[in-house]
C-alpha cells in the first residue's frame, strides 16, 4: 500500500486535518546547515554536503571485489583484471614468465586481487602460486573449466561489450556528411545500410574495430581467454546482486587500459612492506574488520580530494615511471604549484576538488536508468567545479612551459560544461527532489506537467466538496467522519470509519451502491458512481505526473550522456591533478627539492633524508650517497661549488657500497632513504634532500626485512635466500638493490663458530663478487653487514676490489666524558685499547651504563671500514648489567680468533691444571723425539717410549 507521503485526504474535521500534500516544506535548521550554496547564473543553488555521499561511495566501492583473470601455459602469462573504482578494464598482453614464476608473483603483489580466476589447464606450479598467494590474503580462488578460458569465446565476450559496440553520438558523422558529399567513410557505409545501434552485424563490426584501437589482444591468445572468463564471471556477479541480466553489455566498463610492464618499475611486496610505502593497520577491535593507513609514504603524500585521486595516487605509488618525459613533466608541474606566488592558487584548486565525485560512475549508473538524486547533483557540482577550476587555473603564473597545465586548460575551456550545469540546473527541481525521493522537474518546463501538478496540488478543495455533497445524501451514521481520499494507483475513495454493528456482525455492509474495496482497524473504503466518474474525468494524477517527469529527466539523461567522453577526461586529468597538488603539499610542508633525471645510471645525492624517520626524531642527521651503476662505474661524481658532501669528489664511483658500524647507528635507514628517494622521484614527487642526481631505476629488490608467517613452510635464512636470489636473477644494469644484514635470521641459533656461519658469510663474499664481475651489467648495490670476518681474514681483497666501503661514525667516551676514540675520516679503523671493552679484568659488579654515556652515534657517514659492531655497549646502553655484556663481548672475541680452548682453562681447579700440564711436557718430549734418527731394538724403543712418558725406571723393570 502506498505510504502516507503518496496519498491525498480531504475532509476537515473537528479533529483535524489529515493532510498529505506534497508541497515544499521549510527545512529545519540542521537540514540548512548541511546544505552548501553555490551561485549559478545569477542564482543560488542549494547542494546536499558531499561529505556523507563520499563516504557512501568510497564504501560502495571498498565492498566491490578486484577481480582478475589468469591464464599462464607453454611459458607464457596473460592476464587481465577489473577496477571497481574507475571502472576499468586492465590487460595484459602474453608475457614471457620466468621458471620461477616472478612476474606472476609481482602481478599478484601490486593488484591484490580479491577473487583469481585460473584456467584448469595452467601449470602446476603456476597454480600453486596462485593458490598460495589467496590463501595468504585470505582471498577466493577459483579454477574455471577450460572452455571458458577458450581466446575465440572471450574476444566473442569482449564485442559484446557497449564500450565497443555502441557508437557515441558525436563519434557517427551527421546527417549532413551523407553520400551526395561523396565521403567515403566506413561509418557513413555502415549507417546507410542500418542504423549502427540496432543493426547486430554494425555493432559486431563496429566493436572489432574499436577493440584493435583499445590494445593489441587479439595476438595474445591467453590474454584474450582471460578477458572472457573475467567479463562472464562479472556478467554473474551482476545479475545475481542486482537482479537484471543484461549480460555483458549491462556491465560498467568505461576504459581498457596495456599494462605497459616497460613503463613502470617493477617492485614486489617484499620491497613494498621493506621500504614502508603502504602500511595498513587493523581497526583496535576484533569484531571489526576495518582497516586504516599507518605510518607510511602513501600516508603523508595521501591529502587527496577525491576517490579518483586517491585511487591514481595508489596505482603511480605501486608503478613509478620509466619515463624521463613523464617524470619530469610531473615535476615541472609540483614546481609551478610551489612557487611562492602560485600556493595561494593551488591551495584554492585543491580545495574546488573535493566537489568533484566519481562521476563516470554516476554516468554508467544513468546509462543504466539507476541514477538517484544525488547523481543529479553530482552531474551538476562537477559542472560547476569545472567553470571554477577554469577560473582559478587562469590565475597561475609561469605555466608556459608545463605541458600538463596546458593540457588541463584547454579540457576546462569548454562551453559544454556550463551546457551540461544550465540543462540540468534548469530542469530538475532539488527542493521537491529532495522531499520526494526522486528526480522531480521545475514548473514552466511542461505545460503539460504544470497542469497536472495544479490539479494534484489543489485536489484537496475538490474533494472537500465532493466529501460534503456525498455526507449531504446519506445517513448521518455514515456521514460522520467520512472523507474522499486519493491513492496513486488506486485513484479515489470513500473513507468511512469503522461502525460499531460492523465490528459486533463482524462484516462491513456495502450502501448506497457502494463497493468495498478493502479496510483497515480504523476505516473502510469504498468505491462508488461518483469515485469513478473522477477516476474517468481527473485520473490518476500522482502516477500521471510521476511518467511524465520520467519521461523529461530520460529526455534530460540522454543528452547527458553525449558529453560522457569529456566527462570522462576530465575526471581523469582532475585526479591527476588532485594527486599532484598533494605532491606539491607535500614537497612543501616537507621541504623536499626537485631532483635532476638521467638517463646514465648513477646516484649522486647530496644530505638526503628519509621521509619518515625524520617525523620521528627531534634532529635527523642527513647524508650523501654516491654509487653508479655497471656502464657508469668509474666515472666520476659531478662537481659542484656548493657540494661540501663528506665524500670525496675525486674518487671514481663503484656499483657497490658496503656499509658497516655499530649496532644501532643508522645503517638499515642510509640504505632505505636512498631508495625511497628514487621511489619518489619517479612517482613524480620532489625528493628530501638538498640536491640529486638520479638515473632511472628500473627495479627495486630488498633483503631488509624478513616476514616470517606459519603459512610459509620456510625458515627466515630461507626466506633471506629467495630475496637474494630474485634480485641476482631479474637485476639488470638499471636495477638498485639493497642487502641488509643478509643472513642475520641464522645468528640466533648460537653457531657464529660452526661450518653453517662461514658458509652465510661466504654467500655474502660470492654474492657482492658476482655483482662486481657482471661489469656493465652490474646494478647499484648496497650492502649493510656485520661481517666482520669477511675484512679481518682478508677474505675480501678490500684494496683491489672495486667497491666503496663506508661506516657510520660513532664516538666513544669514558663515564668521566673523556674522549676515548673516535673514527679516522681516512681508514675508518677505531685505534683503541680493546681490553676496554673486552677485557675481563675489570670490575664486573653490576653497574649499568646510562644511555649515550659511553657509546655516541654521530649517524654520519664517513669513508672507510668500521670493524667494530659495540654490540657489548649497547647492551649495557639498554640496561644490561656490565658483567653479563663484558663477559659475552669476551667470549666472542674469543670465538673469532679460533681461541675457543681458553674458555676451557678457565673451568679447571689446580689438580687439572697440573694434568694438563705434565701432558703437555709428555707431547713436548714425544714431538722432540727422533724417530727416523734414533730407531733401533725394540728394547731400545720401548725405553725411550718410557722415558717419554716419565717412566723410565719402570721401563727396565717391566721389559
Amino acid at each position: 500500500m502506498p505510504s502516507i507521503d503518496s496519498r491525498v485526504h480531504a475532509r476537515k474535521r473537528k479533529g483535524g486535518t489529515e493532510d498529505g500534500n506534497e508541497g515544499t516544506a521549510e527545512l529545519s535548521d540542521s537540514e540548512n546547515s548541511s546544505r552548501k550554496r553555490v551561485r549559478w547564473d545569477g542564482e543560488v543553488v542549494q547542494f546536499q554536503e558531499e561529505t556523507t555521499e563520499e563516504d557512501d561511495e568510497d564504501s560502495s566501492v571498498r565492498d566491490e571485489k578486484v577481480c582478475m583473470a589468469v591464464s599462464c601455459q607453454f611459458g607464457r602469462v596473460g592476464c587481465a583484471y577489473y577496477d571497481p573504482v574507475t571502472c576499468k578494464l586492465l590487460v595484459l598482453e602474453d608475457s614471457q614468465e620466468s621458471p620461477h614464476y616472478d612476474l606472476t608473483t609481482m602481478l599478484l603483489e601490486q593488484v591484490d586481487p580479491d577473487v583469481i580466476l585460473t584456467t584448469s589447464k595452467a601449470e602446476d606450479n603456476f597454480l600453486e602460486i596462485l593458490r598460495n598467494h589467496m590463501d595468504t590474503t585470505g582471498g577466493q580462488f577459483t579454477m574455471r573449466p577450460y572452455k571458458d578460458f577458450i581466446p575465440t569465446r572471450g574476444r566473442d565476450r569482449a564485442l559484446s561489450l557497449s564500450l565497443l559496440s555502441e557508437l557515441s553520438t558525436d563519434t557517427a558523422p551527421d546527417d549532413d556528411h551523407s553520400s551526395d558529399s561523396g565521403s567515403r567513410s566506413a561509418y557513413d557505409f555502415m549507417r546507410r545500410r542500418k542504423d549502427v545501434n540496432e543493426d547486430p552485424d554494425s555493432q559486431r563490426w563496429n566493436a572489432a574495430i574499436r577493440l584493435a584501437n583499445y590494445a593489441s589482444v587479439e595476438t595474445s591468445p591467453l590474454c584474450m581467454g582471460s578477458v572472457g572468463a573475467l567479463l562472464d564471471h562479472l556478467a554473474r556477479i551482476r545479475a545475481v546482486g542486482e537482479l537484471d541480466d543484461e549480460g555483458i553489455g549491462g556491465l560498467e566498463i568505461r576504459d581498457i587500459e596495456c599494462l605497459a610492464l616497460n613503463q613502470v618499475m617493477q617492485i614486489n611486496a617484499d620491497a613494498l612492506f621493506s621500504l614502508q610505502i603502504f602500511d595498513v593497520e587493523n581497526h583496535a577491535s576484533v569484531h571489526s574488520d576495518k582497516t586504516k593507513e599507518g605510518l607510511s609514504i602513501y600516508s603523508i603524500f595521501n591529502s587527496t580530494k577525491t576517490s579518483l585521486g586517491r585511487s591514481m595516487m595508489r596505482q603511480w605509488l605501486l608503478r613509478p615511471s620509466l619515463s624521463l618525459s613523464v617524470i619530469n613533466g610531473r615535476h615541472d608541474v609540483v614546481a609551478c604549484l610551489n612557487r611562492p606566488d602560485n600556493i595561494i592558487t593551488a591551495n584554492s584548486l585543491h580545495d574546488q576538488l573535493h566537489g568533484i565525485r566519481n562521476v563516470p560512475r554516476t554516468v554508467e549508473a544513468m546509462k543504466s536508468g539507476k541514477a538517484k538524486v544525488s547523481d543529479w547533483q553530482a552531474i551538476m557540482k562537477f559542472s560547476y567545479v569545472s567553470v571554477l577550476l577554469r577560473d582559478t587555473l587562469a590565475e597561475l603564473t609561469h605555466t608556459s612551459g608545463v605541458g600538463f597545465l596546458r593540457k588541463l586548460n584547454d579540457i576546462l575551456d569548454d562551453s559544454r560544461y556550463k551546457e551540461i550545469g544550465t540543462a540540468v540546473h534548469s530542469i530538475v527541481d532539488w527542493d521537491e527532489s529532495a522531499q520526494a525521493g526522486r528526480v522531480c522537474v521545475r514548473p514552466h518546463i511542461d505545460e503539460e506537467l504544470d497542469e497536472m501538478k495544479h490539479l494534484y496540488n489543489g485536489i484537496d478543495e475538490v474533494l472537500v466538496h465532493i466529501a460534503d455533497d456525498i455526507s449531504a445524501d446519506i445517513d448521518p451514521a455514515y456521514a460522520v467522519g467520512l472523507n474522499v481520499v486519493y491513492f496513486p494507483q488506486l485513484a479515489y475513495l470513500i473513507c468511512v470509519p469503522i461502525l460499531d454493528k460492523w465490528r459486533e456482525e463482524g462484516a462491513v455492509e456495502e450502501r448506497y451502491g457502494w463497493e468495498l474495496q478493502f479496510t483497515t482497524q480504523e476505516n473502510a473504503y469504498f468505491k462508488s458512481k461518483e469515485m469513478r466518474d473522477m477516476d474517468n474525468y481527473i485520473g490518476d494524477v500522482h502516477s500521471s505526473i510521476v511518467d511524465k517527469e520520467i519521461e523529461i529527466i530520460q529526455e534530460l539523461q540522454e543528452k547527458i550522456l553525449t558529453y560522457k567522453d569529456i566527462i570522462g577526461q576530465t575526471c581523469d586529468i582532475c585526479a591527476e591533478l588532485d594527486c599532484l597538488l598533494a605532491f606539491a603539499a607535500a614537497s612543501r610542508i616537507h621541504n623536499f627539492i626537485r631532483p635532476e633525471m638521467s638517463e646514465d645510471t648513477v646516484t649522486h645525492i647530496v644530505q638526503g633524508r628519509h621521509p619518515l624517520h625524520e617525523l620521528l626524531v627531534d634532529s635527523f642527521v642527513p647524508n650523501d650517497i654516491d654509487v653508479a651503476g655497471g656502464g657508469c662505474a668509474g666515472s666520476r661524481r659531478p662537481l659542484n661549488e656548493e657540494d661540501e658532501s663528506e665524500l670525496d669528489s675525486e674518487e671514481e664511483l663503484n656499483s657497490v657500497v658496503v656499509c658497516t658500524g655499530a649496532n644501532a647507528c643508522g645503517k638499515s635507514v642510509y640504505l632505505k632513504q636512498v631508495a625511497v628517494i628514487h621511489y619518489l622521484a619517479q612517482v613524480g614527487c620532489f625528493v628530501p634532500a638538498e640536491r640529486a642526481t638520479l638515473g632511472i631505476v628500473d627495479k627495486i629488490f630488498t633483503r631488509i626485512q624478513t616476514r616470517e608467517s606459519v603459512s610459509k613452510i620456510q625458515s627466515a635464512f630461507m626466506i633471506d635466500l629467495n630475496q637474494v636470489s630474485l634480485a641476482l636473477r631479474n637485476c639488470t644494469s638499471r636495477s638498485l638493490i639493497l642487502l641488509d644484514e643478509f643472513g642475520k635470521g641464522t645468528k640466533s641459533a648460537g653457531w657464529s663458530s660452526s661450518l653453517v656461519y662461514w658458509l652465510v658469510l661466504l654467500l655474502l663474499i660470492c654474492v657482492i663478487k658476482h655483482f662486481v664481475n657482471r661489469g656493465a651489467n652490474c646494478p647499484r648495490v648496497l650492502v649493510a653487514t656485520h661481517f666482520h670476518d669477511v675484512f679481518r681474514n682478508e677474505i675480501l681483497d678490500v684494496e683491489q676490489l672495486p667497491v666503496t666501503f663506508v661506516h657510520m661514525q660513532v664516538l666513544l667516551k669514558s663515564s668521566k666524558g673523556e674522549l676515548i676514540a673516535a673514527s679516522d675520516s681516512q681508514t675508518g679503523m677505531l685505534a683503541h685499547d680493546e681490553s676496554q671493552e673486552t677485557g675481563i679484568n675489570e670490575d664486573q659488579s653490576e653497574v649499568q651504563v646510562s644511555p649515550k654515556e659511553r657509546l655516541t652515534y654521530l649517524f654520519r657517514v664517513q669513508k672507510g671500514l668500521w670493524l667494530h659492531s659495540h654490540a657489548a655497549l649497547c647492551a649495557e646502553i639498554f640496561g644490561i648489567p656490565r658483567q653479563v655484556a663484558r663477559r659475552a663481548a669476551y667470549v666472542s672475541r674469543l670465538l673469532s680468533q679460533h681461541e675457543i680452548g681458553q674458555l676451557l682453562d678457565e673451568e679447571m681447579d689446580d689438580q687439572e691444571r697440573q694434568e694438563l700440564s705434565e701432558a703437555e711436557e709428555v707431547c713436548r718430549r714425544f714431538l722432540a723425539w727422533d724417530i727416523a734418527g734414533g730407531a733401533g731394538s725394540e728394547e731400545s724403543v720401548k725405553a725411550k717410549l718410557a722415558e717419554v712418558l716419565g717412566k723410565a725406571s719402570d721401563a727396565g723393570a717391566g721389559s
